[in-house]
């Protein structure tokens, strides 16, 4: 069936690669014989990266500011020239609480990071996948992104946002070839994912332990996914093995059907 399904040196932008699933996506891209770039806000874990990966290609920016990104891209462009595949994957937790409780400057970081962050990804990054044979763009979204998530507005707010920005890049950009799709993870085990349980509890006033027992429970298959399982999906779905997958929003969350 794969066969004939090549990703060998394909050219890959990553962006928040630096930790967390942005790492564990440029590991699978790279195992695929692809040529990774990497972004992350956090110098530190780009040099662990980079000696876990000598190939791999860095840079330090935050995508939330437009001259960063424009930084970025022009580094993106003198090292490959052109890009086969933009990964979307930047984003934050965003505050925990009821709307009532949130702050203003909470709530506009949260969408500044994970929506406007990839609009201004994706506006430079068109050209370069337009000369592309196969361009593709990944966004990342979340279980949240078609899901109600008390206690997370902010968040479910921009990742839903994520699903209509795809949905439109990708009626704009078919006619070059370019597809667009959006990966929405379920509870993904790790740090980031803990860290959102502690503060969860805090808020409800309940023990850390019953809090991510029901995260761990609330999928039918009963745990959370892991890192591998969306760096699988983002590998699919930027292989030609996907090349009539466009403008879907792609969930990987063991069947999630609410969230806690």
């Amino acid at each position: 069936m794969f066969e004939d399904v090549s990703m060998k040196a394909k050219k890959v932008l990553i962006t928040a690669g630096a930790s967390g699933l942005g790492l564990e996506m440029a590991r699978v891209f790279m195992a695929a014989g692809c040529e990774v770039f990497i972004c992350d806000v956090n110098q530190d874990l780009l040099q662990q990266a980079r000696a876990e990966l000598p190939s791999l290609h860095t840079a330090l920016a935050d995508v939330s500011d437009e001259a960063s990104v424009a930084a970025l891209f022009e580094q993106v462009a003198g090292t490959f020239g052109t890009l086969d595949v933009l990964v979307n994957n930047a984003g934050i937790a965003g505050p925990t609480g009821y709307v009532e409780t949130l702050q203003k400057a909470d709530w506009d970081k949260t969408l500044a990071v994970n929506i406007t962050g990839q609009f201004l990804c994706a506006r430079l990054a068109i050209p370069l996948l337009k000369k592309s044979d196969d361009g593709v763009m990944i966004n990342m979204s979340s279980a949240a992104g078609h899901l109600g998530f008390a206690g997370r507005s902010a968040y479910a707010a921009s990742k839903w946002a994520v699903i209509g920005f795809t949905k439109s890049l990708a009626i704009e950009l078919g006619k070059y070839g370019i597809r667009v799709n959006a990966i929405l993870p379920g509870a993904v085990e790790g740090p980031r994912i803990r860290a959102v349980i502690a503060a969860k509890a805090e808020t409800l006033g309940k023990p850390v332990q019953e809090v991510a027992a029901a995260y761990e429970q609330q999928a039918s298959m009963g745990r959370m996914v892991s890192a591998r399982d969306i760096a699988n999906m983002a590998l699919f779905t930027a292989s030609a093995a996907a090349g009539s997958v466009s403008g879907q929003a792609l969930v990987v969350d063991g069947h999630t059907q609410s969230l806690v």
